[in-house]
């Protein structure tokens, strides 16, 4: 059931579908079945429509962050119950939300180029980090270190066991970083940019290891492989419109696929070896690939 929420509380819960993906049998072979319905419905306005911000993440604790203008709700899969963290305030707004990989640490980038930190079990912010002079779009953590990418073209390496706003700072892209992310063994970081390029860095370099000029788009979906060490996928935008696999440890780019879509979002599942991708204008669809078939 439905957790009671305030009727003018964001995040609702609407009606909708209540059946879930499940397995069929067809003979000796089973086949899974994929619902094309939601389970659940949420209700958020002022959700910014902005292909560049990266406005809702969920966490290893089953609880879904959205950033709604200036504010951030959570909402507890496990009851529907919804949470204001906090208010922003009007000189200010939510422009990236992300989980830390374990444990309650959630992490607010802003408009005005703030990073704030906040323990969600104790409902307290903790932090405040500074560097950035302009909106931050993209984050993702690294175990202690967190990465933050800034419409001032800059990555800010932040380890929270220092005293620093940050560690370090990485200048490779010509324009707003627009996507992040670490790698599972935490080796490398991939940044994509709205100068269409797709940038590989070490844990440690200050310059990128792999550079690819290939996506005529924003480059802001991007996932590594659970799967396969150095397999990385990377999606363009609208102009772009592909999906392109790379191996981080050769350098060479393996696959290229035309979806015919701008893409948003990619995600490889960790028990199966399949991609869902999330798209734009104009299609604006999900789609599930089964790798390396697709």
């Amino acid at each position: 059931r439905t957790a009671p929420v305030a009727n003018d509380s964001p995040l609702i819960s609407k009606n909708a579908s209540l059946e879930f993906a499940e397995e069929v049998s067809l003979g000796t072979k089973k086949k899974r079945k994929i619902n094309k319905l939601p389970c659940k419905v949420l209700d958020a306005p002022a959700l910014q429509d902005d292909y560049y911000l990266n406005l809702i993440d969920w966490s290893t604790q089953n609880f879904l962050a959205v950033g709604l203008a200036s504010s951030v709700y959570l909402w507890n899969a496990a009851n529907s119950k919804v949470t204001k963290l906090c208010d922003l305030g009007i000189s200010d707004s939510a422009t990236s939300v992300s989980w830390a990989t374990k444990g309650p640490l959630f992490s607010l980038g802003t408009n005005s180029g703030e990073v704030q930190i906040w323990d969600v079990n104790k409902m307290k912010r903790i932090r405040v980090l500074q560097g950035h002079t302009n909106r931050v779009g993209a984050i993702s953590w690294n175990s202690s270190i967190l990465s933050t990418g800034s419409r001032d073209k800059t990555i800010l390496h932040r380890d929270l066991r220092a005293g620093s706003s940050f560690v370090s700072k990485l200048v490779g892209h010509k324009q707003e970083i627009c996507g992040l992310k670490w790698s599972f063994d935490e080796q490398q970081l991939c940044s994509g940019g709205n100068d269409n390029k797709l940038l590989v860095w070490n844990s440690h370099a200050t310059e990128p290891i792999l550079r690819f000029n290939d996506h005529v788009a924003a480059v802001k979906a991007m996932a590594w492989s659970p799967h396969q060490h150095g397999l990385l996928v990377s999606g363009g935008g609208t102009a772009d419109r592909t999906i392109r696999f790379r191996n981080t440890l050769t350098g060479a780019t393996l696959k290229t696929m035309d979806v015919g879509s701008q893409v948003c979002n990619l995600m490889f599942s960790k028990t199966l070896n399949e991609i869902v991708s999330t798209h734009g204008y104009s299609h604006n669809e999900i789609n599930i690939w089964k790798y390396p078939n697709m």
